[in-house]
């Protein structure tokens, strides 16, 4: 879910519950528990709903908890990368 609403701050909990395959109510539920723990925060625009994922808030397993959010999103958000990518052009 989070990275459906990081990708789309503008998107609609109908098509995250499509994405997720999960119910509408349960998709507002998660919401509703995201924004609560701090993970997401909700904007009104108008009559829109806008998310905002705070991707410097840790992990809730205490295994996990010294790592942040954010990166993670970052993993799942960024283009694969194929090769080296130093400026010498060797390979």
């Amino acid at each position: 879910m989070l990275l459906a609403v990081a990708a789309e701050p503008h998107i609609r909990v109908e098509e995250i519950a499509h994405r997720v395959g999960i119910t509408r109510r349960a998709t507002l539920s998660i919401l509703k528990d995201l924004e609560e723990a701090g993970y997401i925060q909700r904007l009104r625009e108008g009559r829109r709903t806008t998310y905002r994922v705070d991707g410097d808030r840790p992990f809730r397993h205490p295994a996990e908890s010294d790592h942040e959010v954010g990166a993670l999103l970052q993993i799942f958000s960024e283009a694969p990368r194929y090769g080296r990518t130093d400026d010498d052009g060797d390979r």
